[in-house]
């Protein structure tokens, strides 16, 4: 039976610990003159993207590479999927070519894990519709751990993650692992962009956004994802940015230690300024670092290579 990431819950305690080891390995390698090993050299992996994706997609694809593995990238535009192709023939006849592993990114919620019903190879959910995108918060909780040094768990910090959360997958899946490794979350944002059961939700929840400035050891800001949503939520972007964009005044009212975090695309003058998205407070940049070795990690783990394997590599 094979292993995939389309949720966080699809994780134990030991093998978020695991990945989050393995990322320490992998940023090393990335740290080398040759970054490059021959992990999964003779893998194949696809990347299945039916959204649009920078980030994301080429981290995961530079991921792949490094590993030594080839890459099947697969484009919407040019693909059989504009003559009427379904999706399951899609992912099938990628399997057929060969793919040893799928990275899939979807509009609908749950899409992935349908797919991967379908399938006899492993997939890594690189985020479906408003449902959840496990490799960004497993890079942002990385991120997290080493910025503040906490080892493996992310106890007594405090993250205010400010914004469209109620279309946000980033947000469901950084909740929910956040919350596990011991962190307090408080959701922040106009209560048309926030889910209207949070009964289930391990968090607090403030329409301030410069209430929590004070308390807050991480700012985390989401954009209005306006592609998810038809009927408009909120007066206009402007309207939305003077209660919820931070701004360098805001910025400092929190304390000096307090790190301003964004999974992107970011849109500089909504929920951030350009001041603040280059301060030296922003860890934007190094979350794009580290995504490229915690997405290696999640590539080594699920295409069966065992850890004991790691040191006669490389």
């Amino acid at each position: 039976m094979h292993r995939s990431l389309v949720s966080i819950s699809d994780l134990t305690d030991e093998e978020v610990t695991e990945l989050i080891d393995l990322s320490k390995v992998f940023r090393e390698v990335n740290s080398r003159e040759i970054p490059k090993v021959p992990a999964l050299r003779g893998k194949t992996v696809a990347t299945l993207f039916f959204e649009n994706s920078t980030r994301t997609r080429l981290s995961f694809e530079l991921a792949a590479t490094r590993l030594s593995a080839d890459v099947l990238t697969f484009t919407l535009g040019s693909s059989s999927v504009s003559k009427g192709e379904s999706l399951r023939d899609t992912a099938e006849t990628i399997e057929s070519l060969g793919a040893d592993l799928i990275i899939m990114r979807h509009s609908s919620s749950g899409a992935v894990g349908l797919v991967g019903s379908w399938l006899d190879i492993p997939l890594v959910n690189a985020g479906d519709g408003a449902h959840e995108h496990p490799t960004q918060a497993l890079l942002d909780a990385f991120t997290l751990m080493d910025q503040f040094e906490t080892g493996p768990r992310l106890d007594g910090i405090n993250v205010a993650i400010v914004g469209d959360v109620l279309h946000s997958r980033v947000a469901r899946s950084n909740v929910q692992l956040m919350s596990r490794l011991g962190a307090k979350i408080t959701l922040v944002g106009p209560p048309v962009l926030l889910p209207l059961d949070l009964s289930l939700w391990p968090v607090k929840v403030s329409h301030s956004l410069d209430e929590v400035l004070a308390g807050s050891d991480v700012l985390y800001l989401l954009r209005i994802q306006s592609e998810r949503f038809s009927e408009s939520l909120v007066p206009s972007l402007s309207e939305f940015a003077k209660s919820f964009s931070l701004n360098m005044e805001r910025l400092a009212k929190a304390k000096k230690e307090t790190v301003v975090m964004h999974p992107g695309p970011m849109i500089r003058g909504v929920e951030i300024t350009g001041e603040v998205a280059d301060s030296p407070q922003s860890l934007v940049r190094k979350q794009v670092e580290n995504g490229v070795s915690v997405r290696m990690a999640v590539l080594y783990w699920l295409l069966g290579a065992g850890q004991e394997r790691l040191e006669p590599i490389w």
